[in-house]
């Protein structure tokens, strides 16, 4: 990922980029196929302390043959973090041209299978739980509310794995190599605009020009 030094976050210190990861857990991880080059759309949950930059823990379909090709190369995950267009109108500097600010982290490393039934039953219970905690205060849905029998039927539906991270690259383009008067400018507009998404890149804007 391209990425100038204004807009790098210090993956040296991956606190910044795992904020990343977890606020927006739903990703694209691309790796190579059967047909060549392929994308698979899922969530992610992220073990922090497992290795020098983390380990990412997913599952697949079975049905899916993507995960035949597990073990043999690394994949890299795509995480998209909050975005925004930016007019130009919203600076006070003459002659500059639209842009996209945005916040993304790349993690790579080679998907490993967990066969073993106790973690299988643990992820599918995290994951679960890692998306419900967003729904308070509404009472959390448990995997335990599926019947026995039903359940095994499900693991015996998915693929789960693993990834030990190898490699994160992270990147923060908050408006950082514009001017003071520039980045207040278009924070207004975001804020103008309304949005969650503008909002947030607003907040994150400011808190980056500090």
């Amino acid at each position: 990922m391209y990425t100038p030094n204004p807009f790098a976050l210090p993956v040296d210190q991956p606190a910044a980029a795992h904020a990343v990861i977890t606020d927006n857990p739903f990703a694209a991880m691309v790796l190579t196929g059967a047909e060549g080059i392929e994308a698979i759309h899922i969530p992610f949950l992220l073990d922090a302390a497992r290795g020098p930059h983390g380990t990412l823990r997913a599952h697949v379909a079975r049905a899916n043959p993507v995960w035949k090709h597990f073990g043999n190369e690394a994949a890299m995950v795509i995480f998209w973090g909050p975005h925004a267009y930016v007019s130009p109108d919203w600076y006070v500097s003459e002659g500059l041209v639209p842009t996209w600010n945005y916040v993304a982290v790349h993690a790579y490393g080679v998907p490993q299978i967990v066969d073993d039934h106790d973690q299988v039953a643990a992820l599918l219970a995290d994951l679960s739980a890692a998306s419900e905690q967003t729904l308070t205060p509404k009472a959390p849905w448990t995997i335990d509310r599926v019947p026995l029998d039903q359940r095994a039927a499900l693991m015996r539906g998915i693929v789960a794995f693993e990834i030990p991270i190898t490699r994160l690259e992270a990147k923060q383009k908050l408006s950082q190599n514009r001017t003071p008067e520039d980045i207040a400018g278009v924070a207004t507009g975001l804020r103008t605009t309304g949005g969650d998404a503008n909002t947030t890149v607003a907040d994150l804007m400011e808190k980056a020009a500090r």
